[in-house]
């Protein structure tokens, strides 16, 4: 997993999936860490990151295999992480 900083402080993953190709995106500073994404991912490919936010949470990082579902994207509240496909 390749992960990249983009501006805003935001942190990316490339991921490649059997049938999808994209980005995973995480706005450290929108997330509240109440876990949503970490638990409803059905590849638990979310876990929360030692890193602490400017307000002490603890924002998710990529670990695992991401198939680009969007179930993370679809449950933040915050609209913290957000998922960019590759055509």
């Amino acid at each position: 997993m390749e992960k990249e900083e983009k501006s805003k402080g935001e942190r990316c993953w490339k991921v490649e999936s059997k049938k999808k190709k994209g980005t995973l995106c995480m706005i450290p500073e929108r997330c509240k860490g109440c876990g949503f994404c970490i638990e409803f991912c059905p590849m638990k490919a979310l876990e929360f990151s030692d890193k602490t936010t400017d307000k002490g949470y603890h924002p998710p990082k990529l670990t695992g295999d991401c198939i680009l579902c969007g179930k993370c994207e679809k449950i933040c509240p915050e609209f913290a992480i957000y998922l960019e496909e590759e055509e």
